[in-house]
């Protein structure tokens, strides 16, 4: 069964919106070499139709280009791309194609598909509906040391909770913390009762 990763540029405060408003003074090397890893096996990559709209409206160009970052665009490029759009969609970026049917039938269907992992970059709505039909296998959250204060968090409010595991963490020069996370085989669980027992002896 094919593996699903997401990544997302987060702040402090969980911020998601806009993230080329405030993560670019953060990006260097350990960064464009975690994003890079985490696509490297992706033949495939999920969109919501904005964030869609917004790599095809960048990343095109950037090949014709030939610039530093030709290689990381050819390679999208190359990619099949799937938009998931409740409007019928017209494309001009090759190897993109419309999401047909529901959501999460569709992307179990993919999963079961041959080929390599599949990659969502951004495209909130969508981690949200399969982290919580539990269909995301590796949530990577690229988390920076500012609080943002305004703009769409990545969780929302809703029940019930969604419990993960940490299965990685590393921490760049420039405070940035790269969590990767997966989803937990149950909820812990735990009292105060339980909690009290690891406090810090104090003297008497």
């Amino acid at each position: 069964m094919r593996k699903i990763t997401a990544g997302v540029f987060i702040s402090l405060d969980g911020v998601v919106e806009a993230p080329d408003q405030w993560h670019f003074p953060y990006f260097n090397d350990e960064m464009g070499a975690a994003v890079g890893a985490m696509l490297a096996d992706a033949d495939t990559v999920l969109f919501g139709r904005k964030t869609y709209d917004g790599f095809a409206g960048a990343w095109p160009e950037r090949e014709a280009a030939g610039g530093e970052d030709a290689g990381f665009a050819k390679m999208l490029g190359d990619a099949r791309k799937i938009v998931a759009s409740t409007r019928k969609l017209e494309f001009t970026w090759r190897n993109s194609e419309q999401l047909q049917g529901d959501l999460v039938d569709a992307v179990i269907a993919l999963k079961n598909e041959p080929g390599g992992d599949i990659a969502l970059s951004g495209s909130i709505s969508i981690i949200r509906q399969l982290l919580a039909a539990g269909l995301l296998d590796e949530l990577h959250l690229l988390v920076h040391p500012l609080a943002v204060r305004k703009g769409l968090r990545l969780f929302d409010e809703g029940e019930p909770s969604i419990p993960l595991r940490l299965i990685s963490s590393e921490a760049f020069q420039t405070g940035v913390l790269n969590l990767v996370y997966g989803p937990a085989e149950q909820k812990a669980e735990g009292t105060y009762e339980d909690a009290k027992a690891h406090m810090p002896p104090t003297e008497q």
